[in-house]
């Protein structure tokens, strides 16, 4: 198989899969979360670990 077939066939598959795909239903929503839901508690924790990790970064700087 020379280059130009491969190209040509990865093509005609490249859009075969893409109608699959397009064709395809999306599912059905769920049910909305509960109210006052959190967003995520990891988030809170990486806000701190940021600005534990920015403090140092700025007192290490300050001392060289």
């Amino acid at each position: 198989m020379t280059i130009q077939n491969k190209r040509i066939l990865a093509s005609v598959l490249f859009v075969l899969i893409s109608f699959a795909c397009v064709a395809q239903q999306p599912p059905p929503p769920g049910p909305p979360p509960p109210f006052g839901f959190p967003i995520d508690g990891g988030v809170l924790l990486g806000a701190v670990f940021a600005l534990f990790y920015g403090v140092k970064k700025i007192l290490l700087k300050k001392e060289d």
